[in-house]
Parts: C-alpha cells; structure tokens; sequence
C-alpha cells in the first residue's frame, strides 16, 4: 500500500434529511497509520459520515473512496478489509462468545478454525477464556464491548473505524485497547475513532476532526490546534469552535433546583 495514497478520499460530500444537510460539504483525505479523532455535537454528521463510509446509508452526493474503491459502485471487496465498533451494537445473545465470533469470522471469509483459533486467544488475552463458550446474554456491558472490539479485528483488517469504543471498560481495559490502538496504527493500520470523551481522544489522536454544522471546522494534531486557537484542553476548543459555552451556567442552574429539595 503506498503511503502517500489516501486511504480514505471524501469530495464535497452532502446529505439531506427532509430540508436539512447533515452533511453540507465535507472533504477529507485519510492515510495509512493515522488515528484520526473525529468529533463533534450531537447532530452534526459523526455517524452520518461514518455510516456512509460503511455502506450503512445511500442517498448522499459527492464521492467516497475507501482504500482506492469508489462506494458508490457494487464492489463488496473494501469491506473485507474494514472493521466497525458501533456505539449501540446489537450481539446476537442467544450465541456463545465462540459461536458468534467464528460466524463473524466467516463472514469476513475466514475458515470456521482459523476464526475459532485467533477468537479464543484474543478472548483470553483480554481476560475472557473462562466465558468463551458463555452465552452473551450472561455477559456485563464491558464484556460485550470486549467482544465486538475482537470481532472488528478478528480479520485483520486495514482501516478501523470505531465508535465509543471504550464504552463499558475498565479501567485497566482501556489502558489495553488504548495500547492496542498505537501498535496498530504503528503498524500501518488506518483508526477513524469517533467519542464525546475528549481527554480521550486528545490522548489518543495523532490527528483530529471536528465536524460542526455538517462542516469540517478544525483539522490537525491536538498540538496544532491548540496553537491555532489558544486554548489548553481540547474540551476547550471544542467550546470555542462550536460555540458552547453554556455548560458552567447550565449546571449552576441544576445544582440549585437540586439544593431546594428537602427531605
């Protein structure tokens, strides 16, 4: 894979919703071994853009090229070579943690044994082999999201795109997916990351999107844009850029209502 090639192109793309652009615009070129924070207010086009990406939604204009494939065409081949961590997932729970994650497997086009193999070791690796023929109905919220995080890697794939990834884990699980984001992106593997944990994502990012309005607002590293705006933290610039500056006034007024009640 040439690394000067983007492995993911955007051009002017828009989508509607009755009268209103989710998207009015963006442009964007993604390369190999990035870890790519995109961010934003709720509404403003994350989940839309990525669904996109996907496949998950038709109906946009302009052109999306994952991995030198234009989307818009019937070529299937550039999602054998993607992953995807949805933020609200729904696991078949009447499976065990191995029978869901060789089907997976499969359905990337792997051998039921090789998927049954690499899933059993990286269960175990984060903590899990003792559950791996468990129902996932029996399982916590933490062990799910383990369980969808090894589904999206299970074929190794080129580009990651992932949503609150980190939702549920523990402390110590974060540290670890964390670490497994880096080597990867070391690796050469492509990470487009969406959360609201900005400490997170400031940590994490060698480089990040803001999305406000359905346009790209700020593009760079944590250190660029933090230059480019004066502020110290990124929830910070996030505020500034997408002008919220509420929520100091807003919880004062939460914290009132709450001290006149009186039991």
């Amino acid at each position: 894979m040439d690394n000067n090639k983007p492995v993911i192109t955007i051009r002017d793309l828009r989508m509607r919703y009755g009268e209103r652009f989710v998207l009015n615009g963006i442009d964007l070129d993604v390369y190999q071994g990035q870890i790519i924070g995109y961010i934003g207010p709720n509404g403003a086009g994350k989940s839309t853009t990525v669904k996109i990406m996907l496949g998950l939604v038709e109906g946009y204009t302009g052109e999306v090229r994952i991995l030198g494939t234009d989307i818009a065409g019937d070529s299937m081949d550039y999602k054998r070579k993607i992953g995807y961590v949805p933020e609200i997932a729904e696991i078949y729970d009447t499976l065990s943690a191995q029978e869901y994650l060789t089907f997976i497997g499969q359905l990337y086009g792997m051998r039921e044994d090789d998927a049954d193999r690499r899933s059993r070791y990286l269960m175990e690796i984060l903590g899990l082999k003792d559950v791996f023929g468990s129902r996932v109905s029996s399982f916590s919220k933490g062990m799910k999201q383990k369980v969808l995080l090894i589904s999206s890697l299970l074929h190794n794939p080129d580009i990651l795109f992932l949503d609150e990834p980190l939702s549920g884990l523990d402390a110590n699980s974060v540290m670890v997916v964390k670490e497994i984001l880096a080597l990867l992106a070391e690796q050469g593997k492509t990470i487009f990351y969406s959360s609201h944990i900005m400490d997170v994502v400031e940590k994490i990012s060698s480089r990040i999107i803001l999305i406000n309005g359905g346009r790209i607002v700020a593009d760079g590293s944590f250190v660029e844009l933090k230059e480019q705006n004066h502020e110290g933290t990124l929830e910070d610039i996030f505020n500034q850029l997408t002008g919220f500056n509420e929520h100091r006034s807003l919880a004062e007024q939460f914290v009132s209502v709450v001290n006149e009640v009186r039991i």
